[in-house]
């Protein structure tokens, strides 16, 4: 049941939603380029010189040109004109119409919104922004400008699928403020009105159509660090004290409910943590934030340090959207690395050895050539522990790195979670062993309910069930008790102790890591009779069989699984995309209870 207050805050924001599609305002505005509280882009395009970075941005920046634009990990051949309300997968071509009025969650009617709004973001334009910046090339500052009157015509202010969520507003908002900074001195006088206006109309839905009740989540915080940026880049617009006032204070509030004291980020996703993180650091770029916030910030950073790999790959755990806040492009793998890197030099503090082309990615931009010459202070290195609030257990020795979730599914609906617990995935350097599937797709139901299901994960499922019941592609419902038992860690290795208990069946899984193998004990207890109990280790690399129950994983490992099978799977590194992988599955019809031993021997 919705609150009175609730019901006023909707009728108001369809009230003025109404208003700004009928009356939209054309304001006569002013702002300076570049913008003062960002650096300047010609120090930051000398900076970035003729670097690995420079020339890869270069190279995506002529593609794009030539219509062919990245789209999470595909390449969208576009043409000389983006269809910008078309899904480019399936050629649905959604109308113009008022933006209530768009069905965007059907399928059916409008395509996959998430292709759809991935090249709204603009986030392509910024790019060659910047690669106009670095190379002073005109065709890439004026694409961006036919680009943008184009959009213009076909998207006008609250008609059609690009104003349906106030987060691709939120994103497409920041792509042109950066757009602004890069080259809004090279706009003819007409057009820099025309995009000040779009923008202040930008601002105008934002305010209106704040995610408080609807996804108070990372949609709440990116569009409040929009909202926020607005207010404190464009102080001449009307309403940019409210702006600056209103976004700022849900950011640091949602700092405060949201990151845990243990650094993790309450969605329960390894990469929807890596998001927030990345939004967080931007709102602190623009203001002056206290001691707390930037403790915060330096929480978030140490637990993505502990998550990574000695190489900086993030593995997954939960839900993976495809996006990213700031430069989606170039190698998907670094994206932590140029995170954590932009966390370092905010924070003063270096979480993980980056190089000077993950700092160019974000930081540079962000802060400027003058904040890389001074020391940052050292932090120890990671080591293995368990991050109380999140449940997660990491183990690290050496090259080995292993993620082990022993926690709960994420707050209210867990939406960005999966039936994932007391899953445990492994990497040994750069090298995937042991992996989490990914999460493909939100809209496809068979999809969704696969890749977010127990099956696609290193644990156990009972009687054909998952850990939780799914009310909804972005709802969880009978979620399981889960606990962390017990976690020691000394000179002979480490070990953890998890249970998780749903449906009347409890699942008791102990990890001991040590000497280089990793030892698996699962104890399932529950109610009379026959269940179907099924144990499943999805591999990145197809495991050669040894013996019976006994596999090679390459020449990285070594598994052991009493009874079990291989069988072909699907994984995903990026939503929308899928490849082969491998399963060995070991499948038990027993009374209970049943104690299931695995074995993972990493070779020297």
């Amino acid at each position: 049941m919705r609150s009175l207050r609730e019901i006023r805050f909707r009728l108001r924001r369809e009230a003025a939603n109404a208003l700004l599609a009928l009356f939209s305002p054309n304001p006569n505005l002013a702002a300076e380029t570049p913008l003062s509280l960002l650096p300047d882009p010609n120090a930051v395009a000398q900076a970035v010189g003729d670097s690995e970075y420079a020339r890869l941005l270069i190279g995506i920046a002529e593609e794009i040109v030539q219509g062919r634009v990245p789209v999470f990990d595909k390449v969208i051949e576009y043409g000389p004109k983006v269809a910008w309300r078309r899904d480019p997968q399936r050629g649905i071509e959604t109308p113009g119409a008022y933006f209530r009025r768009i069905p965007y969650l059907d399928v059916a009617a409008v395509g996959d919104h998430k292709f759809i709004w991935e090249i709204n973001r603009h986030q392509h334009l910024v790019l060659l922004a910047q690669a106009y910046v670095i190379s002073g090339r005109e065709e890439f500052a004026q694409h961006v400008f036919s680009q943008l009157e184009d959009w213009w015509k076909e998207n006008p202010v609250q008609r059609g699928i690009n104003w349906t969520s106030a987060l691709e507003v939120a994103f497409r908002a920041l792509s042109w403020i950066w757009i602004w900074h890069l080259i809004g001195d090279e706009m003819t006088v007409p057009f820099r009105q025309r995009f000040l206006a779009e923008l202040y109309r930008h601002g105008l839905h934002l305010e209106y159509n704040l995610s408080i009740y609807f996804s108070p989540n990372t949609h709440l915080l990116g569009e409040a660090v929009a909202l926020h940026a607005l207010g404190r880049l464009f102080p001449k617009y009307p309403r940019a004290d409210k702006w600056g006032l209103l976004g700022g204070s849900i950011v640091r509030e949602h700092m405060v409910a949201c990151v845990r004291r243990d650094g993790s980020y309450f969605e329960q996703s390894t990469y929807y943590h890596m998001y927030a993180l990345d939004m967080f650091a931007f709102h602190a770029v623009l203001e002056d934030v206290p001691a707390s916030y930037i403790d915060g910030l330096s929480r978030m950073a140490q637990f993505l340090a502990s998550m990574v790999s000695d190489n900086g790959n993030l593995p997954f755990l939960g839900d993976d959207d495809g996006g990213r806040f700031f430069y989606p492009f170039g190698q998907r793998p670094r994206f932590a690395r140029a995170s954590l890197a932009m966390a370092s030099v905010l924070a003063d503090k270096r979480y993980f050895p980056f190089t000077q082309d993950d700092a160019n990615e974000i930081a540079l931009w962000w802060l400027g050539p003058e904040h890389f010459t001074r020391e940052l202070a050292e932090i120890a290195s990671p080591t293995s522990r368990v991050f109380c609030d999140t449940g997660i257990v990491v183990f690290r020795r050496g090259p080995v790195v292993a993620l082990f979730d022993a926690g709960p599914f994420g707050s209210g609906s867990a939406g960005h979670s999966h039936s994932d617990t007391l899953s445990l995935v492994v990497s040994v350097d750069d090298q995937e062993v042991a992996i989490d599937s990914g999460a493909f797709s939100y809209m496809d139901p068979e999809s969704r309910s696969i890749f977010r299901g127990s099956a696609a994960h290193n644990t156990v499922r009972i009687d054909g069930s998952d850990q939780g019941a799914a009310g909804g592609p972005f709802r969880w419902t009978q979620k399981p008790e889960v606990k962390l038992l017990e976690f020691t860690s000394d000179m002979r290795g480490d070990q953890a102790v998890a249970i998780c208990c749903y449906r009347g069946f409890t699942h008791a899984r102990t990890v001991d890591f040590g000497k280089g193998e990793f030892s698996i004990v699962d104890q399932i207890e529950g109610s009379a009779g026959e269940h179907d109990i099924e144990k499943f280790w999805h591999f990145a690399i197809e495991p050669g069989e040894l013996s019976p129950g006994k596999w090679a994983i390459g020449d990285i490992a070594e598994f052991t699984a009493e009874g079990g099978v291989v069988e072909p799977s699907w994984r995903s590194r990026c939503f929308g995309s899928k490849e082969p992988a491998w399963t060995v599955a070991v499948r038990r019809r027993s009374t209970l209870p049943l104690t299931l031993h695995t074995r993972l021997r990493i070779k020297s």
